[in-house]
């Protein structure tokens, strides 16, 4: 792979070889098939599904005039889903630093932190004691009892090993859990800003994503009365973050409550809960999990995992816990997929699980890190004029409204249009990665992780002080 940098810009040159092999009784005949491809990225603007019409390509073999048209053509499913920004921009962002860019990046939800080292000691003796062999496809009963412990001890919720599926990771879990509940035409609720994955779910289980808007006034908070005048009888899957991504706004128990009130008049409608960032909350906010409200058990799939809170993120772990209805379906589907997670994981989460009260010191402390690091981010951005801040609750991500920006012209770059060309431009011009608002669904804005070393997030702010000056007068607020 050839890879070259200039700014504003990524090319990445790629030839792939396949060798077909065809067997017959008197000789072995290979056929050897190349294609090469030149990616050139300017921005993600150009990132959009493939066309849906059928293609063909002429394969020739390398030792014949024969030829033969192969169908390349995607599914209509398929074509219908987006690529992930955050992905793309952390993949840009590597090649980048591959190529000798000093590139900070600050796109990725993964924390600096490495995993505590009474887990990585359990994934260390699950190997050297030979404990790697398939483990049943809805989890161990040593973890999924762990955390029926966990889940009653801290969420006030209770569950049997049965309602109990682990998976590698929590992506997997909800997009199974939309998998299971929907049926075609089914709408899937979906507060805004919201993680990227939500709608391209819904999309894959042919379903509807339906956006409801919030406002940083409200803390990006869900208005319930909207939700009501949103409900239909359609409606299948309401979900819910909290802590969120991107925003780290957290719920109010008061606001759940009203929630579930409404969600209680509609017998279709039911809730998944990602509770992902529930320990990564900065007093004197507090977690309510959405299943311990009256009446919404019955109706709530809770996803979790050990990914963020327990710096887990390369050992793919998380789980779903629900009705066993709910659950049998959505393990239905896992056991026709991948069936079940890692046995090395599956030992470290239930190390993870024992280290204490919402993962106990080692867990607190990294809380803290990141408390001072949102500390300084609010302080640093709310010298600069016309940026617009909510102040995250949780999670460890700033989501800032730079739309004061837009209309600006960039010397050498041109106008600053959107969230993706600022982003574009911040890429450019300070070599800090960050995503645009529009990934989220909101784009005024801007989502910058400090899953980082202070210092590194304050090297990046100098930067991107030192671009925004740099421009041409914003737009008057």
């Amino acid at each position: 792979m050839a890879c070259s940098y200039q700014p504003g810009s990524l090319s990445i040159g790629l030839r792939h070889q396949f060798r077909i092999a065809n067997f017959s009784s008197d000789s072995d005949c290979f056929r050897s098939v190349s294609f090469s491809s030149h990616i050139h990225i300017k921005s993600l603007e150009n990132t959009k599904p493939l066309e849906t019409h059928r293609k063909r390509v002429v394969v020739r073999a390398a030792n014949s005039f024969e030829q033969m048209d192969v169908d390349i053509s995607l599914s209509p499913r398929v074509n219908s889903v987006k690529p992930s920004k955050t992905v793309a921009i952390t993949d840009q962002a590597t090649a980048l630093v591959q190529a000798g860019v000093p590139v900070i990046r600050l796109a990725a939800g993964e924390p600096d932190f490495d995993t505590p080292a009474i887990i990585a000691e359990a994934g260390i003796n699950a190997i050297r004691e030979g404990y790697t062999r398939y483990t049943p496809n809805a989890g161990t009963l040593e973890l999924r009892t762990a955390i029926c412990h966990k889940l009653k001890e801290e969420n006030g919720i209770s569950y049997t090993p049965d309602q109990i599926l682990v998976s590698n990771g929590a992506k997997q879990s909800i997009l199974q859990a939309v998998l299971a509940v929907c049926s075609p035409g089914d709408e899937v609720i979906i507060p805004a800003p919201f993680w990227v994955s939500y709608p391209e779910m819904a999309r894959l289980a042919d379903a509807t994503p339906v956006i409801l808007p919030t406002n940083i006034t409200e803390n990006f908070l869900l208005d319930p009365k909207l939700l009501e005048s949103k409900l239909t009888e359609k409606s299948r899957l309401l979900i819910l973050c909290s802590p969120s991504n991107p925003t780290g706004s957290v719920y109010p128990k008061k606001l759940l409550e009203e929630i579930a009130q409404i969600v209680a008049r509609h017998p279709r409608l039911l809730v998944v809960s990602d509770e992902m960032y529930e320990h990564i909350i900065y007093a004197p906010a507090t977690h309510t999990s959405f299943a311990s409200l009256p009446g919404m058990w019955e109706r709530t799939l809770t996803v979790n995992g050990f990914s963020k809170a327990f710096a887990m993120t390369g050992w793919r772990l998380g789980y779903l816990a629900g009705p066993k209805h709910f659950v049998t379906a959505c393990g239905k589907i896992q056991s026709q997929f991948t069936s079940g997670a890692s046995s090395i994981s599956q030992k470290a989460g239930v190390a993870a699980l024992g280290m204490g009260y919402a993962g106990g010191e080692a867990v607190s402390t990294m809380v803290k890190a990141f408390r001072e690091r949102r500390d300084y981010l609010v302080k640093s951005f709310g010298e600069l004029e016309g940026v617009k801040i909510s102040e995250p609750q949780g999670a460890f991500y700033l989501f800032l409204d730079f739309s004061s920006y837009y209309g600006a012209d960039a010397e050498d770059f041109g106008k600053i249009k959107d969230s993706e060309s600022l982003c574009s431009y911040l890429l450019d011009k300070a070599q800090v990665a960050v995503v645009p608002g529009s990934a989220f669904g909101d784009d005024g804005c801007i989502r910058i992780s400090y899953a980082a070393s202070l210092s590194t997030i304050q090297a990046a702010v100098e930067r991107i002080k030192k671009a925004l000056i740099s421009l041409r007068p914003p737009v008057p607020v």
